[in-house]
């Protein structure tokens, strides 16, 4: 790993577990064992790597949540895939915990990466429940993109009540609820 990903990865973690102000230079030279002028050679400051952090991690969630919509299977079976991945939901979501941070989202730079991916989320998954109503999966009536914001904002605050309740049964249970709401929208088989 190179040093320039050492800290990029260090940021991340730190970002993820202790908010933007959390995340001190100091204790990213401690977490990757990069020293200040190095760390200093590949970025201008803060700012600079806490961006290069949040694109990484906004790649790497893109590609964990395209990897579960882009299974084989029907739609439903996509989104579902997507929902019931397991998660470590105590912890949260990376992009969740920085759409709750005020300096991230007060930071044009670095609220786009969050910003980003959610609007990618909601599309991709309003993507996929159009692609089931072509295919006389899902009814017409259902609106995909208000449908997709709806399951998305079902993941995020899933993880809320989960960190509230300190247990993983409520993140669960938000996921089956939505799953049957889902399947209400279901046309009927043909013929």
């Amino acid at each position: 790993m190179t040093t320039q990903d050492r800290l990029i990865e260090s940021t991340q973690a730190l970002l993820w577990e202790r908010g933007y102000v959390g995340t001190s230079p100091k204790a990213i030279q401690q977490r990757s064992g990069v020293g200040q002028g190095s760390m200093y050679h590949h970025f201008t400051g803060k700012p600079d790597l806490a961006a290069a952090a949040l694109r990484r991690s906004a790649d790497e969630m893109r590609e964990i949540a395209e990897a579960d919509l882009a299974t084989p299977g029907s739609a439903h079976d996509r989104i579902a895939a997507y929902l019931r991945r397991d998660r470590d939901v105590l912890r949260g979501c990376r992009m969740g915990r920085m759409a709750q941070d005020p300096d991230v989202v007060a930071d044009p730079q670095l609220r786009a990466p969050v910003e980003e991916t959610f609007d990618w989320l909601r599309g991709r998954i309003a993507e996929l429940i159009a692609e089931g109503q072509a295919g006389g999966e899902f009814t017409p009536g259902l609106d995909p993109a208000d449908t997709a914001a709806a399951l998305v904002a079902v993941v995020q605050g899933g993880y809320v009540l989960a960190r509230a309740a300190d247990r993983p049964e409520p993140f669960e249970q938000a996921v089956r609820g939505a799953l049957g709401l889902l399947a209400a929208h279901r046309a009927p088989a043909r013929p």
